[in-house]
């Protein structure tokens, strides 16, 4: 039944200022047990080497050899699913592992326009130069657009520390990956001046949460896939910390402001079903922060109504064709 849909899994909180992350993928294989059928388990499998040297560090890209060897596993393997004609899902740790996901749709898909929603409370524009953190996961959207927003520098950065950084946006030896014009925000509501600073000189569409409530799920949908509908692909990413903070608290940086859990269901839900849609990854899981396993269970619903509703989309296509 879900032949078409493939799992890939990557164990890695590298790219985050705290650790916990890295069991999101087993937390929700956990939960998935307790479903009726256990929806995870009969998905092909694929599993992102993580276990590699440490390597160069830096104050301004923490962990960003090691964060570059894993997105360079993630690629592959995100490559490898694409070619096969499956639809990745990737439950990821960090959001930098992002970077790796979308170099992988390009390499399977090089002249592919390709689209990004970025259903997040962060904006993820950030480079070693402008980041206050230095933390990887605020980074993988500059990369693939290739932005260093050097003009709004907070600091000058190390010879080697732009040696990574380098080889971290040419991941796919392709670079930029991805346009501006070609990605909408959803309940962003979290970010520096260095970043809206981008926003605002790309134009990049930004649907608020106070959007979605007042145009409803559906007209959020619609007003992304207008933005995107010269794209070829579109690949959706959605962090956990897009949910609000007083039913979502198993994610590293929680934000008030966000949207609820039927209505992340309803936006993955409808999306999932749509025939553009390529990839989409669930990033930012947290376990060590859940209060009684609230973020898991919310996230298992939505990945299983997700799957469930790619299936009958599917169906539903080689039924008609046939």
């Amino acid at each position: 039944m879900k032949k078409n849909i493939e799992l890939i899994e990557v164990c890695s909180d590298n790219g985050a200022g705290t650790r916990g992350a890295s069991f999101g993928a087993e937390a929700l294989h956990i939960m998935a047990k307790s479903s009726k059928d256990n929806f995870l388990s009969d998905l092909p499998k694929r599993t992102c080497s993580v276990n590699f040297h440490k390597g160069f560090t830096s104050d301004f890209a923490r962990n960003i050899e090691l964060v570059y060897m894993i997105c360079k596993s993630i690629s592959k393997e995100v490559s490898g699913s694409l070619l096969q004609n499956r639809l990745p899902l990737v439950i990821s740790g960090d959001h930098s592992c992002a970077a790796g996901t979308i170099a992988g749709i390009k390499i399977a898909r090089p002249d592919s326009r390709l689209g990004v929603v970025w259903i997040d409370a962060h904006a993820d524009i950030h480079s070693p130069y402008t980041t206050p953190s230095g933390n990887m996961h605020g980074m993988p959207l500059a990369a693939s657009l290739n932005v260093d927003n050097i003009i709004h520098k907070r600091q000058d950065i190390d010879y080697q520390t732009n040696h990574f950084w380098q080889k971290f946006k040419k991941l796919g030896n392709l670079s930029p990956k991805v346009q501006p014009q070609d990605v909408v925000y959803i309940s962003l509501r979290d970010f520096e001046k260095e970043e809206a600073f981008l926003i605002r000189k790309h134009g990049i569409k930004v649907i608020s949460t106070e959007t979605l409530r007042r145009c409803g799920v559906s007209g959020v949908i619609s007003n992304a896939l207008k933005q995107l509908e010269f794209c070829s692909d579109i690949y959706v990413s959605f962090d956990t910390d897009c949910l609000d903070v007083s039913v979502s608290k198993g994610t590293g940086l929680p934000v008030p402001g966000g949207i609820m859990p039927w209505e992340a269901e309803e936006l993955v839900v409808t999306f999932m079903q749509h025939p553009k849609i390529i990839c989409i990854e669930v990033t930012e899981l947290n376990p060590f922060f859940d209060e009684n396993d609230q973020s898991i269970q919310i996230i298992s619903n939505i990945l299983e109504k997700g799957l469930y509703s790619r299936n009958q989309a599917l169906n539903f296509s080689l039924h008609y064709t046939g």
